[in-house]
């Protein structure tokens, strides 16, 4: 099992992190039904009022859960994932991903 982090940095403003959200709200169900998916939520940062938190209005971090590397990329080549992409794509500045195993 494998735990992708998508790291994606929007243009600054509200209204672009907000998009970008709206289009994932429309995919996540057809996502979770794809074969190998496990997990797949977006999520943002919260105000913890802590001195240690790190945050980024402006970057929304993607839990993803997939079987296997195959499983992952035959996802990011779904008519739905390029059609979210086409959507998106005024709205996301730039995408850093890491694909994480357990290491214990």
């Amino acid at each position: 099992m494998l735990t992708v982090i998508a790291e994606i940095r929007t243009r600054p403003g509200q209204h672009h992190r907000q998009a970008v959200l709206d289009e994932f709200a429309k995919i996540i169900p057809t996502v979770l039904e794809e074969a190998g998916c496990h997990g797949y939520a977006p999520m943002v940062d919260t105000a913890a009022n802590v001195s240690f938190q790190a945050t980024n209005p402006d970057s929304i971090v993607m839990v993803e859960q997939w079987e296997s590397v195959a499983h992952l990329e035959a996802h990011l080549q779904t008519p739905h994932m390029k059609a979210w992409g086409e959507a998106v794509k005024s709205d996301v500045l730039e995408t850093h991903i890491r694909i994480l195993e357990q290491g214990v």
